[in-house]
C-alpha cells in the first residue's frame, strides 16, 4: 500500500508539471518543492518581509553594478521601461565604474547612494548622488522586484527623459545689464528662467563655445537639457539686455515681500524693461506671461476710451452712486467708498469708483474698449516681439454684463504686469512704444506699432493720473516720490479667493512699472509698495 501511494503521488506531481507549463518557469518551479512535494506560489498582495526587500534590491543593484542593463531591469516590474534607461548609461551618458551603497531599509523602500564616473573623450568626471527604491511583488509573479520609476536610476529624472553626455546644445551665456554688468541668477533669481529662455533663444549666435556636459535630456517638452555635470568648460556668449542692475535689485528685493507677486518696469520713452520679478515656487515668469484680471487698473484704458469717444472728459461728470445696475447684474464699490453724485471723471478715477465708469458704459458699443486697447495702447494683437516669450493682453469684444464687467478690469478682460506697465508708459507719453527685453538689432526682429493717444487725451490722462498719486487711492504708496508722478489703483475679483489680487501700478518720471500681488487685498496694499520700491530705484 505505501508503495502504490507513492506511485501516485509522483503520477499527480507529473501531472501537475504538464498542467501548469505554460505558466513560466517561475510559476513551475514555485509550485514543487526541492521533495516534489506541491507549494503555491506567492500571492501578489502578500506583504513583504525584510529578506524579500534585500533579495529584490540587491539583483537589481549587483546587475546595475556590473553593466548589465538587461539583468538589471529583469529585476523590476517594468522591464521593457527601466532596459531602455539602463542600458542608456553607458552608450549615450558614457557612465561606468558604477557602485553603489544601500543605506538602511525603510520597510520597502531602500535609499542608497550611487558613486560613478562620466568619462569621454579622454575626459573623466566623478558623478555621486543619492536615491531610493521601493520593493513591490510582481502582479502576475507575486515575486519582489524593483518597483521601476526612472528616479531609480537618477532623482531628477522624469518619465521619458534620458540621460546624454556630449557637447551641450547651446554655450553657455552670460546675461548683461544695460551697462554690460553681468546678472547672474544667484544675485537675481528672478532672472533664472529668463536667461534660459535668452540661451535658447540667443546662446548658438552669442559668440560662445559649447560644454561638454552630463545632461537630462527632456523627451517631447520644449524644457532645455538639465546639465548634471560638466566634463569640459565651453566658453560663454554673452547677451545684453534692457535690465537696469538698480532697478532689478529694488525689484527682487520688493517681491520677496509678498507671495504669488510680479513686477515690471520700463522705460515710457523707449520701452526698454527695466526690471521683471517674481516672487513664485513654479519658476513660471508671470511678469511676462501672466493672464489676470487687471482690476481697476484698466481703467486707464476706459477712461482714455469715454474721453476720445466724447462720452465725458476729465473734468465731466462721472457720478459716483453706491451701485449700477448693467443688464441685470448689479455692480457695488469697494467697502467705505463714499458716494459723490457731483463727481467728475477725474474725481471717480483718483477714488477708483467702479459705479462712474459703469453708468457711463451704455455710451459706446460692445467693440469699442478692444478697439481702443488694440488701436491706442498695442493690447490683444498677439504680436508683441519683447526677446522672449511674452503675453500682450486680452480684451475681446463683450456683450451684456461683461461688457461693463470689462470696464472695470474684470470679466474677460486678461492682462500681465508688462500689459498694464505698457499702458501707463502709453498714457505717460501718448506714444505706444513695445516693451522689449532685448534690442531689436540683435536679431532684427520688427517691434509691434499702434497709433497711441492723442495729446489731449494723453494730457488728461496724467492729470487723473496725477491726482491719483496724490490725493486719491495711490497717495500712501507714491508719497515722497517727487512731482512727476502718476499711479492708478486696482483689486481684481476673483473666484474661490479670500481677499481679492491687489494691482498698482505708476509713473515717475521717465520710468512706468506695474505689479500684482496674488490674493494681496486692495491695490494700494500690497502691490502699491512693490511699484513704489522699482520706481525709487529709478533706471
Amino acid at each position: 500500500m505505501r508503495k502504490g501511494a507513492k506511485v501516485a503521488v509522483v503520477s499527480t506531481a507529473c501531472a501537475v508539471l504538464l498542467g501548469v507549463a505554460g505558466y513560466g518557469t517561475y510559476n513551475v518551479m514555485s509550485a514543487l518543492g526541492g521533495d516534489g512535494i506541491a507549494l503555491a506560489a506567492a500571492d501578489p498582495d502578500d506583504p513583504l518581509d525584510a529578506d524579500d526587500v534585500r533579495e529584490a534590491s540587491s539583483a537589481f543593484f549587483d546587475a546595475w553594478e556590473k553593466a548589465d542593463g538587461y539583468a538589471a531591469a529583469a529585476a523590476t516590474n517594468d522591464e521593457a521601461a527601466a532596459g531602455a534607461l539602463l542600458n542608456g548609461l553607458s552608450e549615450q551618458a558614457s557612465v561606468g565604474d558604477v557602485r553603489i551603497t544601500p543605506k538602511k531599509a525603510k520597510g520597502t523602500t531602500v535609499p542608497y547612494s550611487v558613486r560613478a564616473t562620466v568619462s569621454l573623450d579622454g575626459r573623466s568626471e566623478p558623478l555621486a548622488y543619492d536615491t531610493e527604491l521601493t520593493v513591490v511583488r510582481g502582479r502576475t509573479t507575486g515575486k519582489p522586484l524593483v518597483d521601476w520609476a526612472p528616479t531609480v536610476v537618477h532623482p531628477e529624472l522624469e518619465e521619458g527623459d534620458t540621460l546624454v553626455t556630449g557637447p551641450s546644445d547651446l554655450p553657455a551665456i552670460e546675461v548683461l545689464d544695460r551697462d554690460g554688468k553681468v546678472l547672474t541668477a544667484k544675485k537675481y533669481p528672478s532672472l533664472g528662467p529668463v536667461a534660459d529662455e535668452l540661451r535658447e533663444r540667443y546662446g548658438s549666435s552669442a559668440g560662445g563655445s559649447p560644454s561638454v556636459e552630463l545632461v537630462i535630456r527632456h523627451a517631447g517638452q520644449n524644457a532645455p537639457d538639465t546639465p548634471l555635470l560638466t566634463l569640459a568648460e565651453g566658453k560663454a556668449g554673452t547677451v545684453r539686455t534692457t535690465i537696469s542692475a538698480a532697478a532689478q535689485k529694488a525689484a527682487e528685493q520688493a517681491v520677496k515681500e509678498y507671495p504669488e507677486s510680479s513686477v515690471v518696469a520700463l522705460k515710457p520713452s523707449t520701452g526698454e524693461v527695466l526690471a521683471v520679478a517674481n516672487h513664485r515656487s513654479d519658476g513660471f515668469n508671470a511678469a511676462f506671461q501672466g493672464r489676470l484680471a487687471p482690476g481697476s487698473t484698466m481703467k486707464i484704458v476706459t477712461a482714455a476710451m469715454l474721453i476720445e469717444e466724447g462720452v465725458t472728459h476729465a473734468g465731466g461728470p462721472a457720478p459716483c452712486t453706491a451701485d449700477a445696475m448693467w443688464q441685470g447684474q448689479t455692480f457695488r464699490n469697494v467697502t467705505g467708498l463714499a458716494p459723490n453724485e457731483n463727481a467728475t471723471l477725474a474725481d471717480s478715477f483718483a477714488r477708483s469708483c467702479n459705479t462712474a465708469f459703469i453708468k457711463l458704459i451704455d455710451e459706446v458699443e460692445d467693440d469699442t474698449l478692444t478697439r481702443v486697447s488694440q488701436e491706442r495702447f498695442g493690447l490683444g494683437r498677439d504680436d508683441w516681439k519683447t526677446g522672449i516669450v511674452s503675453f500682450d493682453g486680452s480684451v475681446p469684444p463683450s456683450g451684456g454684463p461683461d461688457r461693463a464687467a470689462n470696464a472695470i478690469g474684470q470679466g474677460q478682460v486678461q492682462l500681465s504686469p508688462l500689459d498694464v506697465a505698457s499702458v501707463t508708459a502709453t498714457a505717460k507719453t501718448g506714444a505706444f512704444k513695445q516693451p522689449y527685453l532685448v534690442s531689436p538689432e540683435l536679431d532684427d526682429r520688427r517691434l509691434a506699432t499702434a497709433r497711441g493717444l492723442a495729446p489731449d487725451v494723453a494730457a488728461q490722462l496724467r492729470r487723473m493720473m496725477h491726482l491719483t498719486a496724490t490725493q486719491g487711492s495711490g497717495r500712501d504708496a507714491m508719497r515722497g516720490l517727487g512731482p512727476d508722478i502718476g499711479a492708478k489703483t486696482g483689486s481684481a475679483e476673483v473666484d474661490g479667493q479670500e481677499l481679492p489680487n491687489s494691482w498698482f501700478t505708476g509713473y515717475r518720471g521717465d520710468v512706468a512699472a506695474a505689479a500684482v500681488a496674488q490674493q494681496g487685498g486692495r491695490g494700494g496694499e500690497a502691490a502699491g509698495p512693490i511699484v513704489a520700491a522699482v520706481l525709487r530705484a529709478g533706471g
